[in-house]
């Protein structure tokens, strides 16, 4: 009998793969990161050999560091970062073009053109704004600017795929193009409603529709991974994107669960069950992960979240790891006025601002690195605050609680100022590997891995609870200043 089921989590940053046993329980984990690409200010790309490299690299890290063979696991799930966009060669597999990722805006000015034409067509059918964010502008600029791209894509001899897709393509040697219905969601091609590719869309963009993957549950056949890559040949049994994978690894299954992950950007999902709520608040609506017919789902992404503390270590030399940002932040009673607004790539929900940029406002001659360190921790839950309120707003109802995962979760004191500033209790479960752990939920309970995901334990009964502690008037203070710094950033 087989042990274990594994995740593929890939990221914006870093690979991972995370193993679980049988009782959803973490038995090995291997991590690796990935060079980021800047072309020009405001892009932002990955080498795909790079991803999947690292993806492979990481597999061998986890079976190393749980003394684990590849015969021992029953299936893969693979979660992705969504959104980021990969074209290839039909026959060789190689990429036309560096994968274009989430984060980047090329395609900003185009997109605040198709706005006002297309704008209200596009969110009809999509449940998405027409923003740079989404896939389908940076698969026409892929067409548009690569040499004979176009021509090939028409004659059929080019693919798409989100990084799922690619991943799975290239584990399958070629046998399987398709993806989930999460990701194709966030194409901003597919019909929410409908649950088809929608070709007026297609057209509009210029896209043919011969590129596209098929679209299938995330619980569902994916085709065999080749002992090429991983050793031993094994099942693919789950796609999803991260920010859904992460939202059924929470086990938010149900109308009302809401979670917020704190990974490189931060999304707060709701799952709103069959009812497709329409935001009036820049939200989006997007569908859920599961083994059958989707779940609607509101959602809130912010483009920079723990993306601030990697910027902080790695461009400005403030901090050599993220784990210590805790303890510089604690080191100040407050930021001594400095608020940091991170809009390195603009401003995601619920202001849609592709033309502002990032500000650290209120520096004086006594502000240090423990300021600017706590202001930056201080952003994320913020941004977040912000979301929360349109979600609120959108519903006409306050949220009783948040269910929080990703990275920077660990960090004690974020968790803290965040339940401070939304005032309800912040949850953080035992294991905060919640996209992996949605993965491999979705693939272990197709293939019968897994039978009663509720009674798993996976420490998710046990979470640490952050209790608001702040007082009304230092939490609208606090406000009152965002509020203030976000007015001199944003560009309309």
């Amino acid at each position: 009998m087989k042990k274990y089921i594994a995740a593929f989590d890939q990221g914006t940053t870093s690979s991972r793969t995370v193993i679980f046993d049988r009782e959803g329980n973490l038995a090995a984990k291997g991590q690796l990161e990935f060079r980021q690409h800047y072309p020009k200010p405001g892009w932002v790309e990955h080498d795909p050999k790079d991803i999947f490299s690292s993806q492979i690299e990481s597999w061998r890290a986890a079976l190393a560091s749980g003394g684990i063979d590849a015969e021992e696991v029953e299936a893969v799930g693979v979660a992705n970062q969504r959104e980021t966009v990969v074209v290839w060669d039909r026959f060789t597999g190689k990429p036309v073009y560096n994968a274009i990722v989430w984060q980047c805006r090329r395609t900003a000015d185009y997109c605040a053109f198709l706005k006002n034409k297309h704008g209200r067509e596009i969110y009809e059918k999509t449940g998405l704004p027409a923003d740079a964010y989404f896939s389908a502008s940076k698969i026409k600029w892929i067409l548009d600017n690569v040499p004979f791209a176009r021509r090939r894509a028409e004659k059929g001899e080019l693919l798409f795929g989100t990084v799922d897709t690619f991943l799975i393509w290239n584990l399958t040697e070629g046998r399987v193009h398709a993806t989930d219905y999460t990701n194709a969601s966030r194409t901003m091609l597919f019909n929410i409603h409908t649950k088809k590719w929608d070709e007026g869309l297609c057209r509009l963009f210029g896209v043919p529709v011969c590129m596209l993957p098929e679209v299938r549950p995330s619980g569902a056949d994916y085709g065999i991974a080749s002992a090429k890559f991983l050793g031993k040949e094994i099942p693919i049994r789950a796609a999803v994107g991260d920010q859904q994978g992460a939202l059924f690894g929470q086990r938010c299954v149900r109308e009302g669960d809401v979670k917020n992950t704190y990974g490189t950007g931060c999304f707060l999902l709701m799952n709103t069950g069959r009812r497709a709520v329409r935001s009036e608040n820049g939200l989006i609506t997007t569908l859920s992960a599961g083994l059958e017919e989707p779940d609607y789902v509101l959602e809130g992404s912010v483009f920079v979240g723990g993306a601030v503390v990697q910027w902080l270590r790695d461009e400005m030399g403030l901090v050599s790891s993220s784990a210590e940002t805790e303890k510089i932040a604690l080191s100040v009673p407050d930021t001594g006025g400095v608020c940091f607004v991170p809009a390195f790539v603009g401003l995601g929900a619920p202001y849609w601002d592709s033309a502002c940029r990032g500000m650290i406002y209120g520096i004086t001659r006594g502000t240090g690195r423990a300021h600017i360190v706590r202001a930056a921790l201080e952003s994320i839950a913020l941004q977040t605050f912000d979301v929360v309120h349109a979600m609120e707003q959108d519903l006409r109802a306050n949220i009783g609680r948040m269910r929080a995962d990703g990275g920077a979760s660990a960090n004690g004191f974020l968790m803290q100022f965040q339940a401070d500033m939304l005032g309800v209790p912040v949850e953080r479960p035992a294991i905060t590997e919640t996209t992996a752990l949605g993965a491999a939920y979705l693939a272990g309970a197709y293939c019968g891995f897994y039978e009663d995901l509720d009674a798993l334990g996976t420490g998710l009964n046990e979470p640490t609870v952050f209790l608001p502690q702040a007082d009304d008037a230092a939490r609208a203070e606090k406000l009152s200043a965002w509020e203030s710094a976000l007015g001199r950033v944003l560009s309309r």
